[in-house]
């Protein structure tokens, strides 16, 4: 159950996402965080096994690795309630830290064929909330999710190259909430999908691409104790639920004019996948059923994000990068909470990139997340501040810092 709960939070906060719409962190290498994701049709270094595999054909023979690091920092979130303050409704969440490793590797060709291999975490989720206005939905929301992406393109000519691959999801995560009846859930599960991936050169400087993630249903299974009051209610009983980790699509089309490459990405996330959140358990939980068991709708939609990117080779060690992104938010005012206040975000990024000799490089990049204040009213009795969220919530954002290495060989 607390798999099922973690996995519920993926989604419900899938960016973000810690960094995006809904729970999705696109920023998985140190390139994407420079230039704000925009990285597919001109991705031309190791981790193009994960953006883009097709482009593997079009990169120099030999093997390539790159590892990196990221920190990742989520600032408090503040909520003000339109009730007066004395009633005790306004509050923060906590600050939240992280370091997110990630690894892509891409092979020397075998024959017109090529292979990769990237373990990223693309998504992921973690709000809690003190007070007890939020505490009662969100005391913790945790989750993390872990994909490793083997990848293979295939090289049809100068212009033409097409790529796949097979995603192995982890999920693990903790769901906790507070109030006159309280559930501690913790679970995890692995599932699968794949990808797919096409590039075209119509001319040497131009490059074309599409790229398809699948939809994984994320069918977790764990167990969760359910409280009335301080009493424990049910211990240790099974619990599960199914949850999409939504398919995206991704057109790019990347342009390079003498050193300089300017690449611009539509990506669209089908999260009306999610259209609602409904735990099973393996026996019946009595008078709990109307908190716990009962479908919670989410009637997501499905969101577009907008990206630019720009990377110049200043010399022949040093490339510097830069990016700009719109992510629009999936979740309607009428089911969002606590567990995930998710609005329409602006993303900004820098970083560069020093080749150290022929075969190895450094790189460090920032990115700015910045998310709009967002104000809610989906409370049914104005009167009573159980039956829904009426406030404002202010100051979500994301910095994300990311050091790499890479090296050919």
């Amino acid at each position: 159950m607390k798999n099922v709960v973690k996995v519920a939070t993926l989604l419900s906060l899938s960016a973000a996402t810690l960094l995006a719409s809904g729970y999705r962190i696109p920023e998985q290498s140190l390139n994407a965080v420079a230039m704000s994701a925009a990285n597919v049709a001109g991705v031309n270094s190791a981790d193009a096994s994960y953006y883009n595999p097709a482009n593997m054909s079009f990169i120099e023979d030999g093997s390539q690795i790159e590892v990196g690091m990221t920190y990742i920092n989520l600032p408090k979130v503040s909520y003000t309630d339109v009730l007066p303050a004395a009633i005790g409704l306004n509050g923060d969440s906590k600050v939240e830290q992280f370091l997110v490793p990630t690894m892509h590797y891409i092979s020397p060709f075998v024959g017109n064929w090529r292979y990769g291999l990237s373990i990223t975490a693309p998504a992921g989720l973690s709000k809690r909330w003190d007070e007890v206005y939020g505490r009662a939905t969100a005391e913790e929301f945790t989750l993390k999710v872990i994909e490793v992406n083997p990848t293979a393109s295939y090289h049809f000519n100068d212009q033409l190259s097409a790529g796949f691959g097979l995603r192995g999801v982890y999920t693990d995560g903790v769901v906790k909430s507070t109030a006159a009846v309280s559930r501690d859930l913790t679970g995890d599960s692995i599932d699968f999908g794949y990808n797919l991936a096409l590039s075209y050169k119509p001319i040497k400087e131009l490059t074309l691409s599409s790229t398809y993630r699948s939809k994984v249903d994320l069918t977790v299974d764990g167990n969760a104790d359910l409280y009335s009051g301080a009493t424990k209610v049910f211990n240790n009983i099974g619990a599960s639920v199914t949850i999409p980790l939504p398919a995206s699509l991704a057109l790019a089309a990347a342009y390079t004019i003498d050193k300089t490459t300017v690449e611009f990405v539509f990506e669209r996330t089908y999260w009306s996948a999610y259209e609602n959140l409904d735990f099973n358990y393996d026996q019946s939980i009595g008078g709990l059923a109307p908190y716990f068991d009962a479908a919670r709708p989410k009637n997501w939609k499905d969101a577009n994000a907008y990206r630019i990117g720009v990377s110049h080779q200043y010399s022949d060690t040093l490339k510097l990068m830069a990016g700009f992104a719109i992510d629009k938010t999936p979740t309607p005012d009428s089911t969002l909470g606590f567990e995930l206040p998710d609005s329409d975000a602006k993303l900004y990024s820098i970083g560069f990139e020093y080749k150290l000799n022929k075969q190895m490089a450094i790189g460090l990049a920032y990115l700015y997340d910045a998310k709009e204040s967002r104000s809610i009213d989906n409370r049914v009795d104005e009167a009573n501040p159980a039956t829904g969220i009426h406030g404002t919530f202010t100051d979500s954002a994301a910095h994300l810092v990311t050091a790499s290495f890479k090296y050919k060989f």
